[in-house]
Parts: C-alpha cells; sequence; structure tokens
C-alpha cells in the first residue's frame, strides 16, 4: 500500500507521512575559519554519522547584505560590525541538515558559542579555542532555522528524499 498504512495499522518508512517528525531541518554554517581550516569534511562527517540526511550543500562568500539580514537579532550588540567582517572574510559552507531533533541536536554537537565553556567530543569542544572564532553556526530553534535556510537557499535548492526505483549503486 502506498498511502504508509497496512492492515496491521502504520508503515514506517522514512518517506512516510507518518514520520514527520523525522523531517525537522535546521541550518548549518562553517564559518570561514573552518573552511580555511579543512574542516568541512569532518564536520560533515559528524552530522552523518549521527543519522541526519544533507538535504543543501554550497559553498558561498557571503556578502555583506545577505549577513546583516542573517544575525539582524545582534545589529545592536557591539560586536555586529567584526562579526559581519569576519564571516565576509572568505568562503562559507551553508548546509541544511533533516532529521528528528535536528534543530537541538546540532546545537549539542556544536557546543557552547564559547569554546571555552565546550565539551571535549564536540565540535567547538575539539577544534577551536576562541569566540570569535568558533567555526560553526547552527539555528537555534525551528523557526530561526527556517528563517536562516529561506534567507540562504532557494526552494529548488533542497533536495527531497523519494524512494527510488533503482537499487543503490556502490
Amino acid at each position: 500500500m502506498g498511502s504508509g498504512l497496512s492492515a496491521a495499522g502504520p508503515v514506517s518508512s522514512p518517506f512516510s507521512p507518518i514520520m514527520a517528525d523525522q523531517k525537522e531541518r535546521t541550518f548549518i554554517a562553517i564559518k570561514p575559519d573552518g573552511v580555511q581550516r579543512g574542516l568541512i569534511g569532518e564536520i560533515i562527517k559528524r552530522f552523518e554519522q549521527k543519522g541526519f540526511k544533507l538535504v543543501a550543500m554550497k559553498m558561498v562568500h557571503p556578502c555583506q547584505d545577505l549577513l546583516q539580514q542573517h544575525y539582524a537579532d545582534l545589529k545592536e550588540k557591539p560586536f555586529f560590525p567584526s562579526l559581519i567582517e569576519y564571516m565576509s572574510s572568505g568562503p562559507v559552507v551553508a548546509m541544511v541538515w533533516e532529521g528528528k531533533g535536528a534543530v537541538k541536536t546540532g546545537r549539542v554537537m556544536l557546543g557552547e558559542t564559547d569554546p571555552a565553556n565546550s565539551k571535549p567530543g564536540t565540535i567547538r569542544g575539539d577544534f577551536c579555542i576562541v569566540v570569535d572564532r568558533n567555526i560553526i553556526h547552527g539555528s537555534d530553534s525551528v523557526e530561526s532555522a527556517k528563517k536562516e535556510i529561506s534567507l540562504w537557499f532557494k526552494d529548488d535548492e533542497l533536495v527531497l528524499y523519494t524512494p527510488c526505483a533503482h537499487a543503490w549503486l556502490y
């Protein structure tokens, strides 16, 4: 049956509408220092190993206008100008990850904003020491994830996972 239901009840499938809670998305960006240090593969590996699906990714050199929109909630902070300068100083890897609890779990995987307070095993705890070079950004709520994803990606850039009629090739 294609409806996600069987005679015995709901069918558990990653493509079933019943699994909608597994479709939560978060925005993750590897900042210029993370890109410069060659940490892209390690960061992607951690999210894949956790079980999240990568639904969009691109390397971009963000303009100041995009960054000012992205960090609009920090506009009144004294560090705002240096944050925009830092984030526009080099390429950023923007990504959308999908899965159950993607926002909350993603934030745990990143560690604290201040790497000095991050536990070993987190991305910031393992790879950085100072708060103004903390290598990665992650959405802090489902609402901010939706806003950030729409800022960085067009709808047609997001991959929709659907069942494939062909067997996987290895």
